[in-house]
This record gives C-alpha cells, structure tokens and sequence, in this order.
C-alpha cells in the first residue's frame, strides 16, 4: 500500500499529499521506530526539521524502512531551538552552513526545504534569508524550497522581490481555520503556491468538543466504511477533505496505531463535491487554532465562536 497521489508545485516537480511528521512529542522522541511504521503502512512522504533535533534519526529510519530510499519524499525546515520562535534567531550568513548540516544529517539534498516560520532569520532579514535559500537552489544546493507559517505580510514581502518563489506555505489548516486563512490562501491562489496542512487533524483530536463538524464527519465516515469495509473514522474524513482541498497533509504521530490510520486515508474513496462544500461551510463558522504562536502575531482573528 503506498501513496500514488500527488500534488504538482510551481517548479515543475509533485509531493505526494499525504506525510508522516515526526515533529510531536512522541513522534520527535521516537523517530527511527515510528518512521518505519510508516513506511511500513505505505506513507512515502516525511516531514522533519533542524528544530525537532531528529533529521539523522529520519535518514536512519529511511535506510532501515524496508523500501527504496529514493521512493521516499524527505521535507525539512531552517528553524531555530527546538523550532521555538522565541530562541536565538539564525543569521543569513549561517543559513548556508545550517543548510549543509542538514543534508549530511539526512544523507542527500532534502527534496523540500522550509524557512520553518518568519521569525527564523533576525528581524528585517526575511527577505535576504529567502534570496539565501534562492542562491542555494540555483547552485543545486536545495531543491524546491518553501516557507511555513507565513501570514499574508510574509507572503508578500517575499512575493514583490523574488526569483522563485515559494512551491508551498506549510500551515496551521483545517476546516476550523477557513475564516481566518481566507487572506493567506488567496494570496497562495494567485501565485500558485501549494498549501501544506500542519495539524489537519485538529477538529476531531484536539477541539474540546470536536465542535459543529462532529456530526457530519461521523456521518460521513459511516458512508465511507460501508463503501470500503474499512476502519474509517473522523481523521481520515479530515484527510480526505485536505486531499480534495488540494492541499499536502501532514499528521505527526508517535502511535502505531494512529500512524496505520493515517496511512488508511490513502486507500480510501474521495469525499463527493457536496460533502467538501459542506465541510467548508460549516467549519467557516468556527475559528479554533492549537498552534497559536505563529499566525496570531500582528494578523488578527476573526470574530467567530470558537464551538
């Protein structure tokens, strides 16, 4: 069982849509472990960073994981400590030097590279650190190159003075979030860049009362199982919602269990145009974040409940 599907980004190369991150506590403490269960259950998509402090454990996972390295799609982040935007931010000048860190640790260039959010490089330097990460691609250096956790000013300080721009913005998303992305999306919309969803799972697994979209997920995970004779539950509903949406799941998990479910939503039947428009609606009414310490800063939220 292993991800056929794709999505195509701006410099003409694809992602597969559905990865394991290795980025929550149990996940960054066990990565070799957990990294095989993965590619094991058929995931071909891992999703590291320098500030989860576990990039060699991803390449030994990979060596050990039974399939070909090559069929493996390998995303990591510049971040700073422990990808905490309070640590010591990382100069230009070291970003060549923290790139070629990374690459020893994972044992090849990383097909996907992120600025991990905008207050990596010191202040008023995030433009200079993107013509860095411009450079570096040019000279074979990085391959595709992104940015993470940008809000709609990030986006466009890069977007007016660059050679390439970003493929993806790998962010905070799921149906909670609509309200408050809708500038960050559009913007992603005209230039083409592809988003990625952190935490896509949040409604069903971290919403104190999974919220409006309870009901109609239930629901519509019943229809799924009854087509399928699988285990199909609210996450993977969420995860199908995030493939039609065109946009890259990422769910970090350090149960194997958990990552088996992840894996299922690939073999799953896609929701129908009526359930993602419903999905969409009904989520617009909510505004719930988990990971608050990137895109709440200087970009204010909307005025909806959040249950």
């Amino acid at each position: 069982m292993t991800s056929t599907a794709a999505i195509q980004l701006l410099d003409g190369t694809s992602i597969p849509w559905l990865a394991w991150g290795n980025g929550s506590g149990k996940a960054r403490n066990n990565p070799v472990e957990m990294g095989k269960v993965a590619l094991a259950a058929g995931i071909r998509h891992i999703d590291t960073a320098q500030g989860y402090n576990n990039e060699a454990e991803t390449q030994e996972a990979i060596t050990q994981g039974g399939v070909p390295t090559e069929e493996v799609y390998i995303t990591s982040k510049l971040s700073q400590e422990g990808g905490a935007t309070d640590k010591d931010r990382i100069p230009v000048s070291e970003i060549r030097n923290k790139v070629a860190e990374t690459t020893a640790k994972i044992g090849r260039v990383p097909d996907l590279f992120l600025i991990h959010n905008p207050f990596v490089p010191p202040e008023g330097e995030l433009l200079a650190a993107w013509k860095e990460f411009e450079a570096l691609k040019d000279e074979g250096k990085l391959k595709s190159i992104g940015v993470s956790n940008f809000r709609p000013q990030d986006l466009e300080l890069i977007l007016k003075d660059c050679k390439h721009k970003p493929v993806v913005n790998q962010i905070e998303y799921h149906p909670y979030l609509l309200a408050h992305l809708a500038p960050v999306l559009a913007i992603q919309a005209q230039h083409g860049i592809v988003t990625e969803a952190f935490g896509p799972l949040t409604p069903a697994v971290r919403h104190p009362t999974g919220g409006p979209l309870r009901p109609f997920l239930s629901q519509i995970a019943q229809r799924l199982h009854k087509e399928s004779g699988k285990a199909v539950d609210d996450t993977s509903v969420l995860l199908l919602w995030t493939k039609a949406k065109g946009v890259v799941a990422v769910s970090a998990s350090g149960n194997p269990e958990n990552i088996k479910q992840i894996a299922l939503a690939q073999t799953l039947p896609d929701l129908t145009k009526e359930e993602v428009a419903e999905i969409d609606r009904i989520g617009a009414s909510i505004h719930f974040r988990h990971y608050t310490e990137h895109m709440e800063t200087d970009f204010p939220v909307p005025s909806l409940p959040s249950q």
